[in-house]
């Protein structure tokens, strides 16, 4: 039993060594969302406390991404959410993909599949109110008048 326990903790600490890549890619703000969109502050501040942490740029990594394999989940979400959206790269998408960015943002308030559930776990700042709910919902239709054009 205490070589088996022993094998455990020496796995668990050899993982330690595969550590996550935190590097953010540079920023360039003429290519960022909310300076595309001239989002208000209040639509910023939104949007950043809530989705910028997975799904741009600046991701700022909590202390508990420096543990194994925690660190590996949480990467792979990152790595997935910027995946189907980055809002620092905003200005790299096409019109279509960006009406269908907006689309999905309007389903996932709706659904309220995003900010995912174990992120607002730990990120209850994260957490959105009906009110910032609906605020983001009235400037996504916003934004779908514009693209109409």
């Amino acid at each position: 039993m205490k070589k088996k326990i022993g094998i455990i903790i020496i796995v668990i600490l050899l993982i330690q060594l595969i550590r996550i890549d935190k590097n953010n890619p540079p920023v360039d703000p003429n290519k960022d969302y909310i300076k595309i969109t001239h989002a208000p502050a209040q639509i910023a501040e939104i949007i950043k406390k809530a989705c910028y942490d997975c799904h741009s740029n600046e991701v700022k990594y909590p202390w508990y991404t420096n543990l194994a394999p925690i660190s590996w989940y949480i990467k792979g979400h990152i790595n997935e959410g910027k995946e189907y959206l980055n809002f620092s790269e905003f200005g790299n998408y096409n019109m279509y993909q960006k009406e269908h960015i907006n689309s999905g943002l309007v389903s996932a308030i709706k659904r309220e599949t995003m900010p995912l559930s174990s992120y607002v776990w730990m990120h209850k700042e994260a957490e959105l109110t009906s009110q910032e709910k609906t605020i983001l919902l009235n400037w996504f239709e916003i934004f779908d008048k514009k693209s109409d054009k």
